[in-house]
């Protein structure tokens, strides 16, 4: 091969390296590539939560946004809904990047975390919660661990609780320390006619 077949070659291989035409196929697996954007969503600003994680601004319009509501369960624990808007909930082993209205929730109690919840449930343990009036907040965070963020404050919600110890039954006292009681004559029992 002569030297200007070599150099015509080389600047054909540039070519379609640089216009991208090389290597840019599906992957060979046959599954359908997803469409969403990989430019960069939302803006990173230098505001970070309690662990250090960035806030990411993103247009109020349309923006993810959640509520909460806690209601206490049969087993003394306490139930935990949240409601989403623009949000989804990522599954478990999702990309580590943002993506538009997507990621996680974390839950808090009194300020310290809790879980990480990728769905809109979670009971909450009544030995996690002492007596007393409580905070639990819900905020949502992106794949990539940046917090979801509209003008400069966090996407969360919270709700108080109060729980109390319960009042001591009269089954619930030793029976050495129980006051006697007057044990009741037998009444009669009328019997159907």
């Amino acid at each position: 091969m002569s030297w200007t077949r070599r150099a015509l070659a080389a600047l054909a291989v540039c070519v379609l390296l640089l216009t991208g035409s090389v290597g840019c196929g599906s992957s060979d697996g046959g599954e359908p590539e997803t469409r969403e954007s990989l430019t960069p969503v939302g803006r990173l600003l230098d505001d970070t939560d309690e662990e250090g994680r960035r806030y990411r601004e993103v247009d109020g319009e349309h923006a993810p946004e959640v509520g909460i509501e806690v209601h206490p369960d049969a087993a003394d624990g306490w139930d935990v809904r949240l409601t989403v808007r623009n949000f989804r909930f990522s599954p478990a082993g999702a990309e580590a990047r943002a993506v538009a209205g997507r990621g996680v929730a974390h839950l808090f109690l009194n300020g310290d975390p809790v879980t990480r919840l990728r769905g809109p449930q979670y009971r909450l343990a009544a030995g996690l919660v002492p007596r007393g009036t409580h905070h639990v907040t819900v905020r949502l965070y992106a794949d990539d661990g940046t917090v979801w963020a509209v003008d400069g404050k966090p996407v969360e919600s919270t709700a108080d609780i109060t729980t109390s110890d319960a009042e001591p039954t009269e089954a619930a006292v030793p029976a050495e320390t129980a006051e006697p009681t007057e044990t009741a004559e037998p009444t009669e029992v009328a019997e159907p006619r």
